[in-house]
Formats: structure tokens, C-alpha cells, sequence
């Protein structure tokens, strides 16, 4: 399978930093899907696990944790 070039910005990222939400990805890389990304990124046979969370106003998120 191919990887997109904003796959192998995110692959990277998880490598060096090991977590990523949606909203980072947004912001520091403009990548609107993550969902998307990570599927494929897992599918390519990244161990990626995911952390649901929520921030001190109540809104929810996942926060995406490589696994070495």
C-alpha cells in the first residue's frame, strides 16, 4: 500500500514525539482527516494506540500514542 505524503508527515511525527491529537494535526501540519491517516498508517503495520480524553471544558478527544 502507498503512503501519502501527510502519512509519512504523521508516521514521522508518532516516531520522534509518540502522541498526536486531531486538533494538533490540524494546526501544526494542516492534515483535516487523522482518522484517516492513522488507519492507514495501522494498516501498514504501525502499532498505534489510541486514548480517549477530555479537556477542562468537557470536550472529548483521542490522542493518538505510538507503540515501540
Amino acid at each position: 500500500m502507498a503512503l501519502t505524503n501527510q502519512d509519512e508527515i504523521i508516521r514521522r511525527h508518532l516516531d520522534m514525539v509518540g502522541t498526536l491529537t486531531c486538533m494538533e494535526a490540524q494546526t501544526v501540519y494542516r492534515v483535516r482527516s487523522l482518522t484517516s491517516v492513522i488507519s492507514r498508517l495501522r494498516k501498514d503495520g504501525m502499532e498505534i494506540r489510541s486514548e480517549r480524553k477530555t479537556d477542562p471544558t468537557g470536550q472529548r478527544y483521542v490522542r493518538y500514542h505510538c507503540v515501540k
